[in-house]
């Protein structure tokens, strides 16, 4: 095994992560702290929602991609979802959403005409399909119709939003509208269309930092808050480390349950 300092120096070498995501070998739980995946964030969000689940005592979670267009971040997400599932001995439940026809036309400004339009990211269903496990649930049609009566097959734990439109991310936000018992006390989110493309100018007032704002604004116990200071507890800082948020539902009947592992070192402040 390789000693922590001599890792985190050979890890800097330009082409190291890379060629250890060729040959990933290690643990899970090092892997995803090192980002040796091909999605470090979908790695992050899952396995941090399996440690929270399996820290309440739970034996399973689900995990979740909206907006899945041609299906590489939902093949993704169900292969780090076997490889974080075989780790931490949580059984994760993975489902995409999507309208299989490509973006809906714009409704407003919010929605970024200027950087978006109707057609764009479009899907081949068949054949994401038969590439899939026969597991993963692929959930097809409008949002306003297919979300209302998607009951989770168990409690959701990381959502992945890649909408890229206010209008389509206000209504993946209804996930978080039903009951407790279908969640996490925290839930681990991945925001992909808060910085990129460079010109839709992103703000909280278009696109999906307008509808994070909106569901702040709506609710009094449920908030989405980017993970404070989070870039700096990595050992390797990137951009998608601005882009991860939790789902606080104050209210959630587990949220004050204390997760930490008891033991002086874990209660006691250093000498």
């Amino acid at each position: 095994m390789i000693p922590e300092r001599v890792l985190r120096r050979l890890t800097q070498i330009p082409g190291a992560r890379s060629l250890w995501r060729r040959f990933p070998l290690g643990s899970c739980a090092t892997r995803v702290r090192y980002g040796i995946f091909d999605r470090p964030h979908y790695a992050y969000g899952v396995y941090a929602a399996a440690d929270l689940g399996k820290r309440l005592g739970l034996n399973a979670i689900s995990v979740i991609e909206f907006g899945v267009a041609g299906g590489r971040g939902l093949l993704a997400l169900e292969r780090i979802a076997e490889i974080v599932g075989k780790s931490t001995g949580i059984q994760i439940k993975v489902a995409g959403f999507d309208s299989g026809q490509g973006m809906p036309a714009p409704l407003d400004y919010r929605d970024l005409p200027h950087a978006w339009d109707k057609g764009f990211y479009s899907m081949d269903a068949a054949r994401l399909r038969s590439a899939l496990r026969p597991d993963t649930e692929l959930v097809l049609g409008d949002l306003k119709d297919t979300l209302s009566s998607w009951v989770p097959p168990a409690n959701v734990g990381f959502v992945a939003f890649d909408l890229d439109y206010y209008s389509s991310t206000k209504e993946a936000l209804r996930l978080f509208e039903k009951n407790s018992e279908s969640r996490l006390p925290r839930v681990y989110c991945y925001f992909d269309d808060v910085m990129w493309p460079e010109h839709a100018c992103h703000n909280e007032y278009i696109g999906e930092l307008c509808a994070i704002r909106e569901f702040n604004e709506q609710w009094e116990h449920k908030k989405l808050c980017p993970f404070h200071m989070f870039r700096h507890t990595r050992i390797h800082q990137a951009p998608w480390n601005d882009q991860i948020y939790v789902l606080h539902d104050f209210k959630h009947p587990l949220y004050c349950r204390n997760i930490m592992p008891a033991g002086a070192e874990h209660n006691q402040l250093p000498l």
